[in-house]
């Protein structure tokens, strides 16, 4: 039964031009065999784009990709023929499947764009692409669903985000769940003895009970695993 704070500005990052990226897990170039994942999560990336930029289109199979905007708008497109804008404080989940390819480019019109995009593992592998966007949820200062569970679907049944935006002085209980990733897109905030800033993330393993306590404003988003998912 762990509780370990991952302190932001600890995140291995990457520039290209217009784009800045923060990696809370192992990526890429960034390999770090004591961080590759946290139960079905093997990608947490917290991305700054200016207006027209972006990630060009690219492939990806067997992953489900969720999208959280924080600030701004993106662009997606995608091999199926889809199309969609996604503004700030809504979820989209890509179920990359079979394969696909897509692209994400900051909406010009909405000025930069902020997003943390999840990556898990799905429970079955290869099944048919299939994309869904989320209408933008009434945030308050308790935490909403807004992917997996009843929300958006997801093929990692264990699998739930939930966000809120907490004023300061205002606290959440995290889900009962074996694990949990909290983080603070924004703001501040305490858990337990843990204080985090925006960009910092806790990791819960098997200690139920837990409040979150803003001491500002503040975004959180929780991710909360009933079990690991298996890997194919």
């Amino acid at each position: 039964m762990t509780v370990v704070l991952y302190a932001g500005s600890q995140r291995s990052s990457e520039s290209a031009p217009g784009r800045v990226t923060h990696h809370s897990f192992s990526f890429g170039p960034h390999y770090d065999p004591a961080n590759l994942g946290f139960g079905p999560m093997v990608c947490h990336n917290d991305d700054a784009l200016a207006p027209d930029a972006g990630y060009p289109d690219h492939p990806h199979t067997d992953l489900e990709i969720v999208t959280w905007v924080l600030e701004g708008a993106l662009v997606h497109t995608d091999s199926t023929g889809g199309r969609h804008v996604l503004e700030a404080g809504r979820a989209q989940v890509l179920s990359a499947g079979s394969g696909l390819r897509h692209s994400e480019i900051a909406d010009a019109a909405s000025g930069a764009c902020r997003f943390v995009q999840v990556w898990l593992t799905p429970s079955e592998p290869g099944l048919p692409p299939r994309y869904a966007i989320g209408e933008a949820p009434a945030l308050g200062d308790g935490l909403v669903e807004v992917a997996g569970g009843s929300a958006l679907p997801v093929r990692t049944p264990s699998a739930r985000l939930l966000v809120a935006r907490l004023d300061a002085g205002r606290s959440v209980s995290l889900p009962d769940a074996p694990l949990l990733h909290v983080f603070a897109a924004t703001g501040e905030a305490a858990v337990g003895d843990h204080r985090l800033v925006g960009g910092d993330a806790v990791r819960i393993t098997g200690e139920p009970g837990h409040t979150v306590t803003a001491q500002a404003p503040t975004e959180l988003l929780v991710w909360s695993f009933r079990e690991p998912a298996p890997r194919g």
